[in-house]
């Protein structure tokens, strides 16, 4: 029995039409799709010339040579433009066009009567056109999309995956046919979505943003995919099956996961700033830590601190070797049925056994604990088989770079594990416990702060300096706290030169130490810009008179206002002698702020008293300092000192300071011996004032270690001066650096004839270090600058700030000194590392 083609068959989108043509050439049988096509009612058609009916005139000739042909029993296939009568004046009621073109397949037949006639097969090329187009278009939407594409069948197996699902799940497209969802999704995962397609496919109903948890194969992370599901028809409107896109939205995921993460993480920390320190004791303030950790980060915590933290040591083990004695100090549960303890983090092979708070124990030294505290850093320790905790978090206590303690942090099976975020909330729960727990330890050690406030704003205890032997003492005037406001220092210039400053800050004790610090920074930092001693006591007189200025003072009632600048003015007051000498020409100039004068003593004479301006203490204000150069001979002897040395309640200043005088009469002894020797004559233990003593005996640079030449302003000059620099280190046995010194002794030679004037002078000395100094008589100060990769120059600086231990320029009475330092050569295994590094800096450059 014949049946009719399905619903949706290929014949419903190409168009397929027939008829037929009798032995007269005339058109017999007339069928509907010719009808549909060509827009012709059989009555139209039935009984008339074919090629009269449906051709245009203009090819009719060819079309009756072309019938009589296939009349004569002739097959024939061909493309055949044709007219669709009554459609050019106004259409037809199928609105169709008025031409078209069909492909014809005409078949020669015969009659009952055995008379030639034809059958003909009509197939509109217009609409397969479409049909090609229509399947590129899907094919290329289809293969080329980003996002996982499948249909499934009414069987609910894969009938045709895209190239993208392909690439995820592996092989090839083909690979994927006939598959089901179990291929590919865990079996809860499966069910579901099976679930959900035979809900689409009976239903019609899509379904959108559906969440699937899946691992694509060879991978270990779990993927996130939406997936929406839609029922597809054929073109009668069958269902054929359930169309499947599957988005990965994992990253989507992650995101939404570190957003609740960080916005649990931001809560606890809030938590804990609100409840961790509000007291002073060290078990409470454990305590606290553990009330915000568990539950809500974890499931079990513990606190483990030094003992001798708590017995009231000074100072805690802090990163020793991890395994001092702790004390459990706090402990907390959110299992109700589980250890009364945090599990114990031991070493391979031990156990312990549980630690019970207030129980004093220590840690293996090969333990994860250990480890934690000797490191400070945070340690994650599986549990072991059987235990009920599968991560323990072991985060050592820091405040201040000191380790106080142990926190861990565990979490029990069935909990998500630790991940990067939880560390970093774990460190900084600890740390804030932390600085809580070592607020009291601070505060006991508040005189030894003290001490070493006072010990690091002073120079060592051996300063060096070219051409000086020098020795220093310092003396608080309180031994209670051992600090206060005199201060001396020796500051290494360019040129070996050096700088020797004594000072004294009105007031005693710590606040006068502070002060003292900040002056003595700024007297650095000025010393380091190479300016004239005048030049740096003016600048440090302005920032006296800033640090003696009152700050919030108009909140304040007008007698806290007066009180309040009275105090500060009385610290910040301070005096100050600040000298320079220059080992070359054996010169020390002088400059004075209200302080005490130098003593110099000269070898076979009598101790002098400098005559130097004495000028106003710092903070004053409104007067200039004066300069004095000195020239100070070979062997002498000199000494800076403050008030407290020469000035007592038992005896006026002019006494004291004749028999310091006296004191520093007598032969050469070692400055050392000479130090001593003043302050056990002069009876200096009183207590009543702090005592700070420089003294500097004069070692003048011999000849031998300068070299000095002046050289006139023209080009051969540069080459002149790379001779006498190569010359001189050779003299020096100082072969290692003369490339070097060569190299850059021609960049500032070549700078100075650029840009400076005058006659050009050129510079080295010989001592720790090795010194070259180009002068000129320009003002203007060199300055470094980048240059490009086009530029011809411009890397002269570059080079000499590379290859040297040092560079820079100062200005000098009659213009400016460019100089740079060169350390020398200490062992070939150094030279070589020196020369690799200085070879690679160069090619940097070009």
């Amino acid at each position: 029995m014949w049946q009719s083609s399905p619903p949706g068959s290929i014949y419903d989108y190409i168009r397929v039409a027939s008829f037929s043509i009798g032995p007269g050439g005339l058109v017999e049988q007339w069928s509907r799709r010719a009808e549909e096509l060509f827009g012709l009612p059989p009555s139209d058609v039935v009984g008339k010339d074919p090629i009269e009916a449906l051709m245009p005139p203009e090819l009719r000739v060819r079309g009756h040579h072309r019938l009589s042909e296939i009349l004569d029993g002739k097959e024939w296939t061909g493309l055949v433009p044709f007219r669709m009568p009554g459609r050019e004046g106004g259409g037809t009621r199928h609105g169709a066009r008025a031409h078209g073109i069909a492909e014809i397949y005409v078949m020669p037949s015969v009659t009952p009567d055995g008379e030639q006639a034809a059958l003909c097969l009509v197939v509109d090329v217009s609409a397969v056109r479409r049909i090609e187009t229509d399947l590129a278009a899907s094919q290329a939407i289809f293969g080329q999309s980003p996002f996982g594409f499948l249909l499934f069948g009414t069987d609910f197996t894969v009938q045709r995956a895209n190239k993208r699902f392909a690439t995820v799940f592996g092989g090839a497209v083909e690979d994927h046919r006939g598959r089901t969802v179990h291929d590919y999704l865990t079996r809860n995962e499966a069910d579901r979505m099976t679930a959900a397609l035979e809900r689409v496919l009976e239903t019609g109903e899509a379904v959108t943003d559906m969440q699937i948890v899946g691992t694509a194969p060879g991978e270990t992370e779990r993927r996130h995919w939406s997936v929406n599901l839609y029922r597809v028809h054929s073109g009668s409107g069958r269902a054929i099956g359930v169309a499947g896109l599957a988005t990965d939205v994992t990253r989507r995921h992650v995101a939404a996961r570190e957003a609740a993460d960080a916005r649990r993480n931001l809560a606890l920390l809030n938590e804990a700033g609100a409840r961790i320190g509000n007291s002073l004791d060290l078990e409470t303030t454990a305590r606290e830590l553990l009330d915000v950790a568990v539950p809500g980060f974890c499931d079990l915590a513990s606190v483990d601190l030094y003992q001798g933290l708590l017995a009231g040591d000074e100072a805690p083990p802090g990163r020793a070797d991890g395994s001092a004695e702790l004390r459990r100090v706090a402990f907390a549960s959110a299992v109700s049925e589980g250890p009364l303890s945090a599990p114990a983090c031991v070493a391979d092979g031990d156990d312990p056994g549980p630690t019970e708070v207030g129980a004093v124990h220590r840690y293996p030294f090969n333990s994860p604990c250990a480890s934690a505290l000797r490191t400070a850093r945070v340690q994650a320790v599986p549990g072991a088989d059987g235990s009920l905790v599968h991560t323990t978090l072991a985060v050592p206590m820091v405040a201040h770079d000191t380790v106080v303690g142990l926190a861990q942090f565990s979490r029990t099976k069935g909990s998500e594990p630790f991940g990067e975020r939880d560390l970093a909330l774990a460190t900084e729960l600890a740390a804030r416990a932390a600085v809580c727990i070592d607020n009291a330890r601070l505060y006991r050690r508040e005189h030894e702060r003290a001490l070493i406030l006072q010990r690091s704003l002073l120079p060592p205890g051996d300063p060096e300096a070219a051409g000086l032997d020098i020795a220093c003492r310092y003396l608080p005037g309180n031994t209670a706290t051992e600090v206060g406001g005199d201060w001396f220092d020796v500051i290494e210039l360019p040129g070996h030169r050096t700088a020797l400053v004594v000072g004294d800050v009105m007031g005693r004790g710590l606040r006068a130490a502070v002060a003292m610090g900040e002056l003595r920074t700024a007297v650095r930092t000025l010393a380091l810009l190479d300016l004239e001693p005048a030049e740096v006591l003016s600048a440090l007189d302005e920032i006296a008179r800033g640090l003696g200025s009152p700050s919030g003072a108009q909140h304040a009632s007008r007698a806290a206002h007066k009180a309040r600048e009275a105090d500060l003015s009385e610290v910040y007051l301070a005096t100050c002698v600040y000298a320079v000498y220059d080992p070359v020409t054996r010169r020390c100039t002088f400059a004075n702020a209200g302080h005490l004068p130098p003593v110099l003593v000269e070898p076979g004479e009598e101790a002098l008293l400098l005559d130097v301006p004495p000028g106003m203490p710092l903070g004053v204000g409104g007067e200039p300092f004066e300069e004095v150069e000195v020239e100070v001979p070979e062997g002498a002897l000199l000494a800076l000192y403050t008030d407290g040395l020469v000035e007592s309640r038992d005896h006026p200043l002019e006494e004291g300071l004749l028999a310091f005088r006296a004191a520093l009469a007598g032969p050469a002894h070692p400055l050392e011996d000479v130090c001593d020797h003043v302050l056990n004559t002069l009876d200096t233990r009183h207590g009543e004032d702090d005592i700070a003593l420089l003294m500097a005996r004069v070692q003048g640079m011999p000849a031998e270690s300068v070299g000095d030449w002046r050289l006139p302003r023209e080009p051969r000059s540069v080459g002149r001066a790379r001779e006498l620099a190569r010359a001189q280190l050779v003299t020096w046995g100082l072969e290692d650096l003369v490339d070097t010194t060569e190299l850059l002794v021609s960049e500032l030679v070549t700078n100075a004839l650029r840009y400076g004037e005058g006659e050009i002078r050129l510079r080295l000395l010989l001592d720790r270090t090795l010194v070259c100094e180009v002068w000129d008589a320009g003002l203007v100060q060199p300055r470094r600058r980048r240059a490009r990769d086009t530029d011809e120059g411009g890397r002269g600086l570059q080079l000499v700030g590379l290859l040297s231990a040092a560079w820079g320029s100062r200005r000098t009475p009659r213009g400016k000194t460019v100089w740079f330092e060169l350390a020398l050569p200490t062992g070939e295994a150094e030279k070589e590392k020196k020369g690799e590094l200085s070879f690679d800096q160069l090619l940097s450059l070009f």
